[in-house]
């Protein structure tokens, strides 16, 4: 049988035409290209007689090697933490406030801290601890229960009108709601707290104010104003506002109270971790 070949390429055809012109050239693939595929092969079939491979009904091949991926992670994360245990140790055995002492211990409380804050914390102060309306910005130096380690430290575990027993519970008055002021008395004490940090517009109301500043809120905010941490009163003539610096939202903060709550971490978390969690937020906003 004469063998076909292409008039223009001079290369055997396989026989196959298509619309009476189109030829199809027998042309085999370079040698290289198929020995590497044979060579992928061998190498497969190889692999899957030396390593974990074939599923079975209750278990899977082990292999020759006696390879197993999930030991190997398991022994990673058992070595990271004998690695971290020394630090762990250490932090357990210095006191909160001599932490920044060590550069060393500072780094790895920091860390752990700002991993426990993503998985716990940022949900309502965000990833960057930058806060919402109603939920404190941790970055600024402005601490409504006091910025201190032990302070912060004590916020973290009992929380804040949490439902531990040794919560820090006070609250600030329901002036419109428990009708302590009426609505004239609450929008005038509203313009003479705007007047503490600058904003009031209108001198005659914040000066009415003022009087019943005096005699509703000096007790707790002070008569400059400026809060007390033990209270937690916020200072009102900063310019850091919790639940925003709008007339209508002082109007709200007096009419009802507000009254934020956040929970608890004792029980939850362990101390180590609140310690470690409590050196990151002191960080965060240059602690006191």
């Amino acid at each position: 049988m004469s063998k076909d070949v292409d008039e223009v390429t001079g290369i055997e055809t396989t026989g196959h035409v298509w619309d009476d012109d189109l030829r199809e050239l027998n042309k085999p693939l370079p040698k290289w290209w198929l020995y590497t595929w044979i060579a992928t092969i061998i190498w497969g079939i190889g692999y899957m007689i030396a390593y974990p491979a074939w599923p079975m009904v209750n278990d899977y091949t082990k292999g020759l090697l006696g390879y197993s991926q999930r030991a190997a992670v398991t022994q990673q994360i058992e070595d990271g933490k004998k690695a971290q245990s020394k630090m762990w140790s250490g932090l357990e055995t210095t006191p909160l406030n001599a932490v920044a002492a060590n550069p060393d211990l500072l780094r790895f409380a920091t860390a752990s801290g700002r991993t426990v804050f993503g998985e716990n914390c940022a949900p309502c102060h965000g990833r960057g601890a930058q806060g919402f309306k109603g939920y404190p910005n941790l970055n600024d130096d402005d601490w409504i229960w006091g910025g201190s380690f032990e302070s912060i430290q004590k916020t973290i575990r009992h929380g804040i009108r949490s439902d531990h027993e040794e919560t820090r519970n006070n609250a600030m008055p329901r002036f419109g709601i428990d009708e302590a002021l009426d609505k004239k008395q609450i929008s005038d004490v509203s313009e003479y707290v705007l007047s503490l940090s600058g904003l009031s517009k209108d001198a005659a109301a914040s000066g009415r104010g003022k009087t019943v500043f005096a005699e509703q809120c000096v007790s707790c905010h002070g008569e400059d104003g400026k809060g007390n941490q033990e209270l937690g009163a916020p200072n009102l003539a900063d310019s850091v506002w919790l639940f925003g610096s709008e007339k209508a939202d002082v109007v709200q903060s007096v009419h009802t109270g507000r009254g934020g709550k956040m929970p608890a971490w004792e029980g939850r978390l362990d101390p180590l971790t609140i310690k470690a969690l409590t050196v990151y937020v002191h960080s965060l906003g240059g602690g006191q």
